[in-house]
This record gives structure tokens, sequence and C-alpha cells, in this order.
């Protein structure tokens, strides 16, 4: 029975050879004559009938004269079944581990399919294969020791699947270079637009996608949200690009406005305080300086911090007090439940109905 790989079978590849038999039976020329016009061992022409050796460049040329036939003809004829071959050979000889690890990123797979990075009809070993390509590795067994390597200096942690993790940097990288910043990264432009950035806070979610764009782009930032999965725990990705530009990712972890805010701001204070060398990855368990320095910046440039302290002072945190301190700071009323939960003045569960959740599946999409 032939095997088949993705519908041809292993019988119906071609060989150079059986080409140049019906062009020596065509011609009534016998193997023995084409040895003697090829200047070869007659030995030599009948392992290439024969199919047991190729068609070498060389003897190629020497075709050229004894048959009139072109010697690119029988290169490209020869570098064909070369290549027929490797796929075959390619497909029929993955491995139950990378067939494994491609069921690891089935949650990923089906979201890079449906932004048309690999094709949704391939499954299988020509699924492994799909995502040798779009990951630059050829086996993707060898991906922990790219990371150990150093090539995107992940972290080690319980929560991580290093799998997921690479593969979800390396389509954050390919979501960025869609996108077309003529703009080199521009600080002060950035501090002086960070009021703009803060008013969208009160807008609908296609504004706020848009506007986040077309601001960052301004700066000289390329801007993108990818959604996140479980095993890559990053809450955004910042990375210094050779034109002078810079990339801001994000995920959106949860779907309330109040985490998206802040963990935006989180970044931008990260760039502002100068915390990107060559690539950052804000992992969601990282504690340190820099990462508390950004907290702060996030926290006070949503809130004003005097404001904020006085308030809390008051250890009233009823709604209709949280409503008028909203009105008075020009803030929407889910950013302080949610400094309010999380500096635990108040419950998650309290004022759930207040907090406003974003439809991830609408943002994402489109940048």
């Amino acid at each position: 029975m032939a095997v088949r790989m993705n519908g041809l079978s292993r019988e119906f590849i071609i060989h150079p050879g059986e080409t140049l038999k019906e062009m020596l039976e065509d011609r009534e020329m016998t193997q023995r004559e084409l040895s003697i016009r090829t200047d070869v061992t007659e030995t030599h022409v009948s392992n290439i009938v024969n199919c047991l050796k190729p068609i070498s460049v060389s003897f190629a040329k020497k075709l050229d004269y004894a048959l009139g036939v072109d010697a690119s003809f029988w290169i490209n004829l020869q570098a064909n079944y070369d290549r027929e071959i490797a796929d075959f050979e390619e497909v029929n000889q993955i491995s139950a581990e990378e067939l494994g690890i491609v069921q690891r990123l089935k949650s990923i797979t089906e979201y890079v399919q449906e932004i048309g990075l690999i094709n949704p009809d391939v499954q299988g070993s020509m699924l492994v294969i799909e995502w040798r390509k779009l990951l630059n590795i050829s086996s993707l067994i060898r991906i922990p020791e790219i990371s150990q390597a150093g090539a995107y200096r992940l972290a080690v942690a319980d929560t991580i699947d290093p799998y997921v993790l690479f593969t979800w940097l390396r389509i954050a990288d390919l979501m960025i270079k869609r996108q077309q910043v003529n703009q080199e990264l521009d600080i002060d432009k950035l501090k002086n637009n960070l009021h703009l950035i803060r008013s969208l806070m009160f807008e609908d979610v296609d504004p706020i996608r848009l506007e986040l764009k077309r601001i960052f782009a301004e700066c000289g930032i390329k801007f993108a949200i990818v959604r996140h999965f479980t095993g890559a725990p990053v809450q955004g990705v910042i990375k210094r690009n050779h034109d002078g530009t810079l990339s801001l990712i994000m995920t959106i972890r949860r779907k309330f406005a109040d985490v998206f805010w802040f963990t935006l701001f989180h970044e931008i204070g990260h760039i502002l305080n100068g915390d990107i060398d060559d690539r950052l990855i804000d992992y969601e368990f990282t504690r340190n300086e820099a990462e508390d320095r950004a907290d702060r910046f996030a926290a006070n440039t949503l809130i004003d911090p005097d404001q904020y302290h006085i308030f809390v002072k008051t250890n009233d945190f009823s709604l209709p007090k949280i409503r008028q301190f909203c009105a008075e700071q020009s803030i929407p009323t889910f950013m302080l439940i949610g400094r309010l939960q999380r500096d635990d003045h108040l419950k998650y569960y309290q004022y759930s109905d207040e907090k406003i959740g974003y439809e991830l599946d609408n943002i994402e999409k489109t940048l």
C-alpha cells in the first residue's frame, strides 16, 4: 500500500531517471550508447535509469550534448525530486514528542489560525511543519534550548510553559512587524501625550484601540495587544527596534478595564524610567525595584496621589463617595474601585457591577 503525504503517494514522486528512461526508449537509444555519448560508465547510466542515483550537474551538462535537452531541465527535475522526497520524509519522520508539543500549543494554534498566521486547514504532522516555519526552528523539541541560550531570556517559574512562552513572544514579534511607524522614539512627545492617553479611559473599545495606536505611533512606538495564554504569564513586552522605534506589546490577562489601564501605564512607566536595554519581558510574578517604580508611576499618573490619600483617610468607601471623588478628579469610577481593591480597602467582589469589561476580541484582531 502506498504511503501518502497530504494526498500525495510516495510512488507518485517521480525520479529523474524514469524521465531519462522514457526519453531513451522514445529515441531507441540504449544505455550503452548513452554511456558512450556522455563519457560515463554503463553502470552509472543504469543506476540513474533505475532510480538508484541522482542526476548530477556534471551529468546534466553531458545530457545536454547527448540528447539536446538543456542541462537546466535535468537540474530542475532532480532538484524538484529531492525537494519532494525531503518533504515526504519530513512529514513521515515527525516524532510523537513534536506532535505532543503541538498539542500543548492547541489554544495558541487556534489564535494564530484565527489571525491568519497559520492555515486553518492544516493538522497533525503538517501543523508541526507550519509551526517550525513560523518559529524558525527545524525541531520544536529544541525550543527550551533556545530559551536557555538567551534568545528570549525566558524566566523560570512553575507557571511558565517554555513552549507556549517562546511561541507567544514570536507571535508578538510578528504582529508588531506588520506596523509601519516612521517616527523614532520620542520620550518628550510620549510625556506630553500622557493626558491624551489617560483621557481615553472614558471611551468605548473602538476609539481606544484606534487612538492608542495613533498616539503611540506619533511617539515612535509600535503598539499591539496579543491574547493571553496559560503558560505565558506575561503582562507586557517592550523591545527596542533597529529603526529607532520601540515596540510595546500588551496582554489583557483579565477583561477588567482598570487592570488594562493600570498595566498600560505600568509599561509606559518602564519606558519613561529607562528600564529597557534591548528587550524587557514583564512577567506577572516579577517583583523588583524597576517593577515597583513602574507601579508607582501607573498609580500616581492615573489618580492624583495626594487626593487619593486624602480620600482614603476618610475611610468612607461608599459608592456615592467614590462617584463624587471620581467626578472631581475626572476619572472613571472603575479606576478608583480597582485601586481601592488592590490596596485592600475593598474586597474584589465589591461594586463588581461598576467594573467595566473590555471585549478582548474586538481589540486584538484589528491592531
